[in-house]
Formats: C-alpha cells, sequence, structure tokens
C-alpha cells in the first residue's frame, strides 16, 4: 500500500495557489461536476501505466490494498484562452478518466490520464498541435442541481465516442461527502481524489507528457448511481460492467472554476 502523504494538509494548502498564467492559460466554468470512483485491483492499471516514472497509489479499502480510478464528467460552459482571445467561449460536454499515482521524480501525487472526451471541434486542433489524447464525443446532457438545497434530482450524461462511449445516471441528495473509505483524513482525501493539480499521459505519438491546472476547494456532496458504463474500462479491461454499477463513491459539485495551463508539456 503506498504511503499516505505525510504532509496532506501543508501540500493542500500550497495548491489552492493559483499558478502563473500565460498566453495560452485556460479558464473556463464547469457545471455539473461529477467524481465517479472506483476501486480495482492494481494490476489492472499497471499495462497502462509507466511504472518506472509512476507509482500506482493503492489504499486499504475492505481489506485489500486497492487502485484507485476515475470518470470525471461535466460541462464546460465558457471555454476560452483568457489572454489570447477572451472574447471567443466555447461550450461542450467533457469527461476526463484518470488513476491515481506519484510521480517519482517530484514524489508528489498526481493523476494518469488515459484520455479526455470532448464534444467540440476544438478536440481536433489540441490532438494535431500538442499530441494530447483528447477525443472527439458527442453528449446529450440533461442535469440539474437545486440552489437551494443542493439536491440534484436529474444527472444524466450519454456519451457517443469510439474511443469511450458511456451512460452516466446519478442523482444527488446535497450531502456532504464526508470521509470515504481507504483515506485517513479530509486533507488526504481531498489532496488526492479531488485537487490533483498536475496529470500526465502518453500522447498521441506515444511520448510522455503533462499539464497542470488549478481550481478552488469544491463544495462537494455525495450521490448514487442508477446507471454507469463506460466502454473504455471494458476495452481495456479495468472493470466489467457489473462492477461499474458499483462505485467506491461519487461526488457532485453544482459548478466550480478552473484554470488549465497549456500548452502540454512534452516530458523527457
Amino acid at each position: 500500500m503506498s504511503s499516505p502523504p505525510t504532509d496532506a494538509a501543508q501540500l493542500l494548502e500550497d495548491r489552492k495557489r493559483p499558478r502563473p498564467g500565460n498566453l495560452l492559460t485556460v479558464r473556463t466554468l464547469l457545471r455539473h461536476f461529477a467524481l465517479i470512483n472506483y476501486a480495482l485491483p492494481a494490476d489492472r492499471l499497471r499495462p497502462h501505466i509507466p511504472e518506472d516514472r509512476f507509482e500506482i497509489q493503492t489504499f486499504m479499502i475492505e481489506g485489500k490494498p486497492r487502485a484507485m480510478l476515475s470518470a470525471v464528467p461535466f460541462l464546460d460552459v465558457d471555454f476560452r484562452f483568457a489572454r489570447l482571445t477572451p472574447f471567443l467561449r466555447w461550450q461542450f460536454g467533457q469527461t476526463n478518466h484518470r488513476a491515481y499515482v506519484i510521480d517519482r521524480k517530484t514524489g508528489l501525487p498526481g493523476v494518469w490520464f488515459f484520455g479526455t472526451t470532448l464534444g467540440s471541434p476544438l478536440v481536433h486542433a489540441a490532438r494535431a498541435l500538442w499530441r494530447i489524447p483528447w477525443h472527439y464525443a458527442r453528449y446529450r446532457i440533461d442535469a440539474h442541481h437545486d440552489p437551494d438545497t443542493g439536491i440534484c434530482d436529474r444527472y444524466r450524461f450519454d456519451v457517443d465516442s469510439d474511443w469511450c462511449a458511456a451512460r452516466i445516471d446519478l442523482s444527488g441528495d446535497g450531502t456532504p461527502i464526508g470521509l470515504t473509505p481507504g483515506f485517513a483524513s479530509l486533507a488526504e482525501q481531498t489532496l488526492i481524489l479531488t485537487h490533483p493539480v498536475d496529470g500526465f499521459f502518453y500522447r498521441l505519438d506515444g511520448a510522455l507528457g503533462g499539464y497542470s491546472i488549478w481550481h478552488p476547494l469544491m463544495a462537494l456532496t455525495r450521490a448514487e448511481p442508477r446507471d454507469l458504463w463506460f466502454s473504455l474500462y471494458e476495452r481495456l479491461g479495468l472493470l466489467s460492467a457489473d462492477e461499474m454499477q458499483r462505485p467506491h463513491s461519487v461526488f457532485l459539485c453544482p459548478e466550480v472554476p478552473f484554470e488549465v495551463y497549456l500548452p502540454p508539456r512534452r516530458l523527457a
């Protein structure tokens, strides 16, 4: 089992501070943000993550060491290059697919991205310019949060994609998430699950890449699955269709501002 960060609270404080941006920094408001977490044997992830550079984090869950995999769907409301073209804004659905790792070069927790689906032609420019593993998808979204109670009475994302089709149907009761199995403190849980700021991936040309993000702490509430399915997880042998219906935990946030620090880096 991976050792939890001994200074999780201090690392979290550090990550609350925005990083300096540049001409290509993206700002966007994410609405209907969901974090769907799965606990699974680390061996299922090993073929897909370069362990010479990244350690797969594990957590003691129901008496067994387990890795964590998350699907993160949301609606980008006003995606824009804040300095370069602030007057151009896009809205589209997006889903990130990621596992939790430790960067062996820095010793810091981060995420490994299998890839991302986006419901916008912007995906083609990003693939061509930066070889980032973003994939086009068609989204149908029907979601509603009650601003007074925090209850989410509708949350349905249907994603049509050759790379990762998905069905996501949730309901949320507006209750704060609390501490979930596998974590020693809320600071550790927040640092690892909801506040990783550095992501890594295989570029489309096979090289390692990475980029960074920032967002404030999220006001997260609990949700329950009605129906969950992701074609990618079956194809890669990560989860069966039945296992997808039983996530470790599901968190919801009505909206949160995000910054994405582009361009992605090519890693040595």
